[in-house]
């Protein structure tokens, strides 16, 4: 069975902890990472801890994904949100990879603040995959595998400045910003056992009360395994290290279609990003000061259940 861990502060001391409903059961030990948290202990004596001794009501909850981890994300990996894209899921046959900021990782009811600059800030709900050893070299992972390579999942939160991440052709400066990723609440430990829940997973994300992204796993174009075959090939993990795996179509962006992108590639670079600036400006989906956003992740069994992200956006005044 999945072991749900959460990081957590509490009489002014870092700790962690297992949680079964409302109640927190302490892991004995110190760690100074999420990497040093999965080194050091074992599902089968997390699940053996007796029941919790403390009140979910009664600590503060921190992003289980420490910041002292690499923080690698997937685009466009679903294939309605590749469509409405204006992708082709059967033409693209590269997996786009790029990074976030670590100090953009914040815990899960975190504020999402927007930057004054900002106009037009987005949403993303992701699955993170949490990695449970070093990776130091090519490795060929399978679905049989996996289990080796993968540790568990959280919910993932990769709030974009859309008017800084596409004008700018700044993934990273536009996905990075304080407060852009959300992590937790809870940490999903997983045993070999688990890892068929990855492709059967419901991700779901509202903007007060209205659903705005609702999606499975089972719909991933690249999924954990064949990412981690590639990436392996390119750059050196650490255990603890955080994979966020994409997102479902309905984000607030608006992307012109493949005929009008073609059109616009012919006008000067002022007048491309006018029109594409007036285009967005007029989409009443992103976010704006006072919205709660609310993120879910959990198998329809509810074996599964990473809880949910709540974050209230407020503006730098």
């Amino acid at each position: 069975m999945p072991v749900h861990v959460v990081h957590f502060e509490h009489q002014n001391e870092r700790q962690w902890g297992v949680i079964r409903g409302e109640r927190i059961t302490p892991i004995p030990g110190t760690f100074a990472s999420t990497g040093e948290l999965i080194a050091g202990t074992r599902l089968d004596e997390l699940a053996a801890l007796p029941d919790g001794e403390l009140a979910l009501a009664e600590i503060k909850l921190l992003s289980p994904v420490t910041r002292n981890q690499q923080f690698v994300c997937q685009g466009a990996n679903y294939r309605q949100h590749m469509i409405e894209s204006g992708m082709d899921p059967d033409a693209k046959h590269f997996n786009m990879i790029f990074t976030k900021a670590q100090s953009c990782i914040v815990a899960a009811d975190s504020e999402l603040i927007k930057p004054r600059q900002v106009r037009f800030l987005d949403y993303e709900i992701e699955l993170g995959l949490v990695l449970r050893r070093e990776i130091a070299g090519k490795v060929t992972v399978t679905d049989a595998t996996l289990h080796e390579f993968v540790a568990g999942v959280v919910i993932v939160n990769d709030y974009s400045a859309r008017d800084i991440q596409i004008p700018q052709m700044q993934f990273y400066k536009g996905k990075s910003f304080r407060t852009f990723g959300p992590v937790g609440p809870f940490l999903c430990l997983l045993g070999p056992q688990d890892m068929g829940y990855l492709k059967q997973l419901q991700l779901r994300l509202t903007v007060n009360g209205e659903v705005r992204q609702n999606d499975s796993t089972a719909n991933l174009v690249f999924g954990p395994a064949e990412t981690l075959s590639e990436l392996s090939g390119v750059q050196d993990f650490a255990a603890g290290d955080l994979i966020a795996t994409g997102t479902p179509a309905g984000c607030a962006l608006s992307i012109p279609s493949p005929t009008k992108q073609r059109i616009a590639a012919l006008l000067p670079e002022r007048v491309k990003w006018q029109a594409f600036m007036k285009v967005q400006a007029g989409r009443s989906q992103y976010l704006k000061a006072g919205d709660l956003v609310e993120a879910s992740i959990r198998s329809s069994d509810g074996v599964i259940d990473l809880g949910v992200q709540r974050n209230r956006v407020v503006e730098y005044v």
